[in-house]
């Protein structure tokens, strides 16, 4: 080792490591544990950053920025629950008749309690909180508990994961213990797994379901405003309203987006200063209605029939989802100022001019909204009310696109083909696959059911059935991330849970009336999503335990019938740890193997964004001088996929940093141990810190790069052990900061990275195995039908791996292989 780079360390040593030494004790004795594990054939020799790039959203946003937010935030997330006045007493008053008009004060009181419980206090104030880096939704909680619980039924959970900036958890310190019993029981029950992801994927459809509901219920009572025309017409023009609406999916909303927020700004501008006037005009009496009583003297009157209108009441408050799943686009603030100073003033104000309306005219609940508004804003309104109800179902549409590509990460969907269609907003896509059958699903709907009251029979449940599966994951979380104090995770239970209970119960009293709509949509799209990840999770169950041993890699490199072609060969496969059965029956078909050759796994991590710096793990696989390398390239739920020559460039420039940055590594384990030599040392762990640039008077560098080299005293090798792992920290991006700590290194890595620059303008060659997965001939009868027939029907249906990767097929190089699982 030169002079220079000595003194280098050691001035960077002396300086940093009594700063830092006392903050990362803990941290990395928990990670030598973890380590200590690692020390086998699968363990890597390069952790992929630990870049301090916060994930998600700021908490710290300037209020002028929270403002906008708030007013980009109309378009996108309330234009369901803002098209609700459209059909809530209708759908309420089934039969169209009021005998008691103390029950249109009694159903309003239920709204406006309904709406204040909800979704104010849950999902705005409690709700809102549970998000993952910014992220909502369904799987934004289950991301969320598989990082605090090793929950997920894939065994592919490595240490190196939890160093990534986005996956951390900032979690109280109080009880630990209820927390630690219950992740515990969580972890080691696999029933518990198996029911945390069927319910997951039961939310999942729920709101797939509401991408075919809320168009058709939107787009129907809107134009119901032309009922003159009779039934059939407005059925006819809903359906040519949704057919147009789906068919332009496919050029995005990017383009169109900035008039959404006004458009329905202007909507709840308007419903609230109809409702205002109709209050006023009519009876500000029902105002009596913020008085819980009439609530309960309504059921007293009523009975069994108030609890069956309850199927009704409860569609005021569709769309609330939408206001936690659609929360990446803006943050917490923007939906709190939004919905509490726009939307709930404008719902109050309109549900209380509809019951002073109808306390005069009670035989007009069928057409309340339409027949409510004053005659010189009648077109007006109704031009607005279409215009919104076609936004409502836009944003239900793109929400069902998007889960289901956050789906596909997870291996929870077959394979469809995802069109982004916005370079500002990354969560709007377009499936075209999908879009299709829901423009299917809807003109069925539609013209099957005919009117809003039906329909909104299958829409309730869709509504509650979320709300509850919401209210249960929010409660794990309580418990197990927050450690809230368990008297308010109690009251919490019991107050949200009785009230959806009471819900459900009511829109489940209705499914031969169309509430077994929503559960049929939501059974077969749960068979779908539980047969593939089956089989996806006994594919790598497969691969696991067939994977290549070290002493066939040995015999392959000395075997002289095995050619080297040049080039750079990708070898994909889902596997984590170790080489995938599928090599052996590559080299068994084809004997030559690449100059360079990258075992390459795509996994998913349980966040939304995994950073670009951290995205890549690389490790050698012996013997060295073969050029064999495993990668797992790691995304988060919301991340792409890169096209090929980006993702090509990105992997061949990470390889060389990693080759780059394990040579100086070594050298400065070579240092290390002739230092030991001169001064022995009885320690079980030796840590190096080497810190390169100005450290200011806080201790911090303005500019640092950190390498943090951990390994046990019984490895005595002068090169890094496949065992140890060491991590890199670096401000800023990778590829720069670190390249100026090392500023020469040794002749080997520098040859070896130019015999990789040199293998890749040869070309790079990707190999993909095409397993053909059959059930073992002594399997259950369920299992035979899941895997050979409803798995083989889903993989031919539906695209393969190297579409979904975009693999130009020049370059492809497909073996086909027999799993038996």
């Amino acid at each position: 080792m030169s002079q220079e780079v000595v003194d280098e360390r050691e001035a960077a040593t002396d300086e940093g490591i009594d700063s830092a030494k006392e903050a990362n004790e803990n941290k990395l004795t928990e990670r030598k544990i973890s380590w200590a594990k690692l020390r086998r054939v699968d363990s890597f020799n390069l952790e992929a950053g630990q870049v301090s790039t916060g994930g998600g959203h700021s908490s710290k946003v300037d209020w002028r920025r929270t403002l906008i937010l708030a007013f980009q935030s109309m378009g996108v997330v309330y234009g369901d629950i803002g098209t609700s006045p459209l059909y809530v007493f209708s759908s309420t008053f089934t039969d169209h008749k009021i005998e008691n008009k103390d029950d249109i004060i009694g159903v309003l009181s239920l709204i406006i309690y309904t709406i204040v419980l909800v979704p104010m206090l849950k999902y705005v104030f409690i709700v809102l909180r549970a998000n993952d880096n910014g992220d909502g939704g369904t799987f934004a909680l289950y991301s969320l508990i598989c990082r605090s619980a090793r929950v997920g039924l894939i065994p592919n959970d490595q240490p190196e994961d939890r160093q990534l900036s986005n996956y951390r958890l900032d979690t109280p310190s109080n009880q630990l213990r209820r927390a630690q019993k219950i992740r515990e029981k969580l972890e080691n029950s696999k029933t518990s797994k198996i029911v945390l992801f069927l319910i997951t994927i039961l939310g999942t459809s729920m709101v797939i379901g509401d991408g075919v509901l809320t168009p058709c219920i939107s787009v129907l009572s809107a134009v119901s405003g032309i009922s003159s025309l009779g039934k059939d017409a407005v059925v006819g023009i809903s359906v040519a309203i949704l057919i147009v609406l789906f068919s332009v999916q496919r050029f995005g909303t990017d383009k169109v987006g900035l008039s959404f927020a006004p458009i329905i700004l202007l909507w709840f501008t308007f419903i609230g200063g109809i409702g205002l006037y109709n209050l006023f005009k009519y009876n500000p009496g029902v105002l009596r209605a913020f008085n819980p009583g009439y609530a309960v003297d309504y059921f007293r009157r009523n009975g069994k029939k108030g609890w069956i209108s309850l199927g009704g009441v409860v569609l005021c408050i569709t769309g609330t989802e939408a206001m936690f799943a659609d929360l990446g686009h803006f943050n917490i603030q923007a939906i709190q100022i939004s919905f509490s100073g726009i939307v709930f003033p404008a719902l109050l104000a309109a549900y209380s001019g509809q019951a002073a309306y109808l306390t005069k005219f009670p035989g007009e609940v069928e057409h309340t909204f339409y027949n409510s508004i004053p005659d010189p804003l009648y077109w007006p309104t109704f031009v607005i009310a279409v215009a919104a109800a076609i936004i409502a179902s836009q944003a239900m549409i793109s929400g069902a696109f998007a889960i289901i590509s956050q789906s596909l990460s997870l291996g929870c969907f077959p394979r469809v083909k995802v069109v982004h269609t916005s370079a500002k907003y990354e969560g709007q896509v377009y499936i075209p696959e999908i879009n299709y059958l829901l423009m299917i699903a809807c003109v069925i709907v539609c013209v099957g059911f005919k009117t809003t009251e039906k329909i909104g029979n299958a829409y309730g449940i869709a509504v509650v059935a979320v709300m509850v599966i919401t209210t249960c994951m929010v409660t794990l979380i309580m418990l197990v991330i927050w450690k809230t104090s368990v008297w308010w995770i109690a009251l919490f239970l019991v107050v949200f849970s009785s009230i959806e209970a009471v819900y459900l119960s009511s829109v489940l009293y209705k499914f031969k009336q169309g509430g077994f709509l929503p559960l049929a949509f939501s059974f077969v799209l749960m068979v779908v999503m539980g047969v593939w990840h089956y089989v996806h999770k006994e594919r790598y169950m497969f691969e696991l335990r067939n994977k290549v041993s070290s002493d066939y890699i040995k015999d392959l490199t000395v075997n002289p019938h095995i050619n080297r072609v040049p080039g750079i060969g990708l070898l994909y496969s889902e596997l984590v740890q170790g080489i995938p059965p599928i090599f052996p029956h590559f080299i068994a078909n084809v004997p030559s193997i690449h100059s360079v050759l990258i075992f390459v796994s795509i996994k998913n991590i349980p966040i939304s964004k995994v950073a670009l710096e951290e995205r890549f793990l690389f490790r050698h696989v012996e013997p060295r001088d073969y050029r064999m390398f495993r990668c797992v390239v790691r995304y988060g739920y919301k991340d792409l996929i890169e096209r090929p020559k980006e993702f090509e460039q990105q992997l061949v420039e990470n390889l060389k940093e990693f080759i780059r940055h394990e040579s100086y590594i070594s050298e400065a384990r070579m240092g290390e141990q002739s230092e030991q030599m001169t001064e022995p040392m009885n320690l079980q762990h030796s840590t190096i810190l080497v810190n390169d640039g100005i450290v200011g008077r806080s201790g911090r560098s303005g500019r640092s790069s950190t390498i943090h080299v951990v390994e046990s005293q019984q490895q005595n090798h002068p090169c890094v052990s496949s065992g140890s792992i060491q991590s890199i920290q670096v401000d800023g991006k990778l590829t720069n900061s670190f390249s100026k700590m090392v500023t020469s290194p040794i002749q080997g890595a520098e040859e070896e990275m130019q015999i990789i620059q040199k293998a890749k303008e040869k070309g790079v060659v990707y190999l993909l195995g095409e397993a053909e997965v059959v059930a073992e001939e002594n399997s259950s009868l369920f299992k035979q039908i899941a895997v050979n027939y409803a798995y083989s029907f889903l993989r031919k249906n539906f695209r393969q791996g190297e579409k979904v990767l975009e693999i130009p097929r020049a370059r492809l190089l497909r073996v086909g292989m027999t799993y038996e699982i």
